[in-house]
């Protein structure tokens, strides 16, 4: 196979995260249309990513929001995301570069993105944490889109469709019986039941 030297895969991504932009642009000035919510996951060791030291302990490598019900002063620049959310009753706000971004899904219509998170280089973090040189392996790999007929981005944790309207600011992924998170979510947990 040839060497991809346009880097397709990186120019996805980055067409990708411009999407999630536009569309957390557009929500920050009109507000979210229809039944239309996200959850958004991301690296919370990224580069420039804000949130308190009580979030970080609690959180410390990703964190799933939801914006639906309750959110406030959400908005959207060239390069990140501001968003204040309730955590146990308490007022929080985040700064959210899209580079840190792992994963954006709209449930409302089955729409999911997942990224790799970049650093500073412009390489994946994974690789940078790892110390490993980069790689073909260690580059950015095709983003996945819904509709996803049998998982969703793996940052998004699973509560059923009515759980999830109720559901607080911030999701814990489901643990394994091995004891780590969970990678794969089934849609179903979303779709109406008959």
């Amino acid at each position: 196979m040839a060497q991809d030297l346009i880097r397709y895969d990186v120019l996805a991504q980055e067409a990708f995260r411009g999407l999630v932009r536009k569309v957390l642009t557009e929500v920050a000035h009109a507000g979210l249309p229809g039944d239309h919510h996200f959850f958004i996951s991301f690296d919370t060791r990224a580069p420039g990513v804000r949130i308190s030291s009580r979030l970080r302990e609690r959180y410390p490598e990703e964190m799933t929001i939801v914006l639906q019900h309750q959110y406030w002063d959400l908005s959207a620049n060239d390069h990140a995301f501001e968003v204040s959310l309730s955590f146990s009753g308490i007022a929080e706000k985040l700064v959210v570069p899209y580079t840190a971004l792992k994963g954006f899904f709209d449930p409302s219509v089955e729409f999911a993105v997942t990224f790799n998170v970049v650093g500073e280089d412009g390489q994946p973090v994974d690789a940078a944490r790892e110390g490993a040189a980069p790689t073909p392996a260690a580059t950015p790999a095709p983003v996945a889109l819904a509709p996803v007929p049998a998982a969703a981005p793996a940052a998004v944790p699973a509560p059923a469709k009515a759980e999830a309207e109720k559901a607080p600011a911030v999701e814990e992924p489901a643990k394994a019986d091995d004891g780590k998170s969970a990678s794969v979510v089934s849609l179903d947990a979303f779709r109406k039941k008959p």
